[in-house]
């Protein structure tokens, strides 16, 4: 070997008798790096971070249809008030947000001395959540009522900007909203005026919140079949309640609705949905001690972690009958009603917010010798998610227009009936874009996006449950058809004329006279498609049921086809109407006419091609299970 031996130095071959000269190179290549990084210390930063800045005088979709709708006077007192909460949500609640994510609640079963306490920590900044959500208004303003048909519009409004900074206290206040609903559809009894008073109360100090506890052991949206929770009446007329809730969201709430099954004098219980009944209950005494209940764990989620949601023991918890005996369920068709328009401003507001961070993140960002907003590619993908958001918050909107109406005894039949066939749809639907736009924009910001601390994760994990909270997607499917079939074929009726008004209107506006001829295409197809489907067996509507859904919601708004980042997407019958308007901008129409290149109504299609047939649920079996 000798002075030839060979060896290798920062990936250079060399011999023994060069090693001293590639030593000194060494150092000098280290020293120069090491002066290099010192330097950059004293640089800009890798790369700028996305922001936002008021998040109401940035949405100029929204501000555009509140100056549509609103009555004068009542636009420009709320133009006010949503200026000055979109500063406080910039410079107060957004930090807070972050403070939640990183002090999510803890479980104390036991104290230093072995006695069992149960004790939910949760963090200072989610206990000013709700101060600030009484502060706000954010459930009083729809039952106050000052703008009369117009209070839950606004309402919807103002949770729509604080969805996305309260650290996951929206999803309290959806059931507080809930509750507070189900007291008024009740007469507001006297008993529970106390209640009423402060889950719509605008003082911190007396500000409610309140869970629902519905699911049990066997999990899942079937309460008819499994609540096992018994009820056993007691001579005061009071009722104490036992069994074992599985999910309990909001556990640190002051108060719950809940189901059970009451017991007759020997002890027996009515199954399935005619023995159930819905009961009120205050989750501690006035000394702080829980009212003979037990907490097992919290539950360890996926996403949503700033908010307790726990596993719950009745062991005689004293409760309140509220519903008529054997109708809870009926008692909760509010609540859900409630709940999942809540679901739909939370992924309404999610994919704004996605969407916002991208498109500041593609003013800063430098690759491959230019800005992101420079690459056309890039901005294309954020523009197909535009379109999907644009499409939602008009669907959310409409919504919540309808409820108001519904709600000061000021809404049609026809109304009504398309309010209670929208909400599921649009619930299942936004559910299922907010999962799709998240992940989306995670990826228009590179290895940055799959960073925790940036805070991005955060709503992708948070934007998940979207589509399971409420109802999965294949059952509000069903739910659809259970509304067709209740309201006898009434509110298909109420759905087509509506969609055939806004397609009218949008009709007088030249630019928009293609998507109004694939609209009208559209119509015809699921018109012949439910003509068809009159002589079908069950199994056959069942197994259209989701396409048939994600029809009526493309039909209604406007929809993507197989993904968000397909190009154009579904009718856009709401986004016609928007960009119908005298004053509409070039923006709106293009939006509108991106929702109409692609199948409009899905159903017809696959019904077309035999998918709903009882030999392809035989082939669906073989496929899901083949040989196993």
């Amino acid at each position: 070997w000798g002075r030839h031996q060979m060896l290798s130095i920062k990936g250079i071959n060399t011999t023994v008798g060069q090693e001293q000269q590639a030593s000194m190179k060494e150092k000098q290549v280290l020293e120069d790096l090491e002066m290099h990084l010192a330097r950059r210390d004293t640089e800009a930063l890798f790369q700028e971070r996305p922001e936002t800045g008021n998040q109401y005088l940035e949405d100029t979709l929204l501000q555009d249809y509140l100056k549509t709708h609103l009555p004068p006077k009542v636009l420009e007192e709320v133009h006010q008030d949503l200026e000055r909460f979109g500063n406080r949500l910039l410079t107060k609640i957004q930090p807070l947000s972050w403070e939640c994510e990183l002090n999510p609640p803890v479980f104390q079963q036991y104290d230093a001395w072995g006695r069992r306490v149960d004790h939910i920590h949760t963090c200072l900044a989610w206990r000013r959540m709700k101060e600030i959500s009484a502060e706000e208004g954010l459930i009083a303003e729809a039952y106050e009522k000052r703008y009369s048909n117009w209070s839950r519009l606004y309402q919807a409004v103002k949770l729509y900007l604080f969805s996305s900074s309260s650290g996951g206290f929206s999803c309290p206040l959806a059931m507080t909203d809930g509750a507070a609903k189900v007291i008024e559809s009740l007469g507001i009894p006297g008993s529970l005026k106390n209640a009423f008073d402060h889950l719509t109360s605008r003082d911190p100090a007396k500000f409610w919140t309140s869970g629902q506890w519905m699911t049990e052991r066997r999990g899942g949206s079937d309460v008819a079949n499994g609540t096992e929770t018994v009820a056993r009446k007691q001579p005061d007329g009071t009722y104490h309640l036992y069994g074992f809730k599985w999910f309990t969201s909001a556990a640190d709430s002051d108060m719950a609705l809940t189901l059970a099954r009451i017991a007759d004098a020997e002890g027996q219980c009515t199954q399935g949905s005619r023995g159930l009944s819905l009961f009120f209950l205050r989750v501690r005494d006035e000394e702080g001690k829980l009212n003979n209940i037990q907490v097992q764990r919290l539950k360890d989620k996926l996403g949503t972690r700033q908010m307790a949601t726990a596993e719950l023991w009745l062991r005689g918890a004293r409760a309140e009958l509220i519903s008529a005996e054997g109708r809870g369920v009926a008692a909760i068709s509010n609540m859900l009603n409630i709940t999942r328009i809540h679901n739909v401003i939370g992924a309404v507001a999610s994919m704004r917010r996605m969407i916002s961070l991208s498109r500041d993140y593609a003013r800063k960002r430098v690759a491959f010798g230019k800005l992101l907003k420079d690459h056309p590619l890039h901005m294309q993908t954020i523009a197909r998610m535009e379109v999907q958001v644009r499409g939602a918050f008009l669907l959310l909107m409409e919504i919540v227009r309808l409820l108001g109406l519904a709600e000061t005894n000021l809404a049609s039949e026809q109304e009504q009936l398309l309010l209670r066939l929208l909400v599921p749809v649009a619930k299942l639907y936004t559910g299922k874009q907010a999962s799709a736009v998240a992940v989306e924009a995670i990826e228009s910001f590179g290895g940055q996006g799959y960073m925790e601390d940036t805070g991005l994760p955060v709503i992708l994990r948070d934007a998940l449950v979207l589509s399971i909270w409420e109802g999965t997607t294949n059952i509000l499917s069903l739910d659809v058809l259970r509304s067709l079939a209740k309201s006898q074929g009434q509110v298909m009726a109420v759905f087509l004329s509506t969609v055939q008004k806004k397609l009218e209107l949008a009709s007088g506006t030249e630019e928009l006279s293609p998507a109004v001829q694939q609209a009208q295409e559209a119509i015809g197809s699921l018109r012949q498609f439910m003509a068809a489907m009159g002589s079908e067996q069950a199994l056959t509507m069942e197994l259209a049921a989701r396409d048939f859904s994600y029809s009526l919601a493309r039909i209604y708004t406007g929809r993507a086809t197989t993904g968000i980042t397909e190009p154009g997407n579904g009718l856009g019958a709401l986004l016609m109407e928007h960009a119908a308007r005298p004053d509409a901008s070039s923006t709106d129409v293009c939006a509108a006419l991106r929702w109409c290149n692609q199948e409009l109504c899905p159903v017809a299609v696959e019904s077309g091609r035999g998918s709903y047939g009882r030999g392809a649920a035989l082939q669906d079996s073989a496929l899901v299970f083949g040989n196993s």
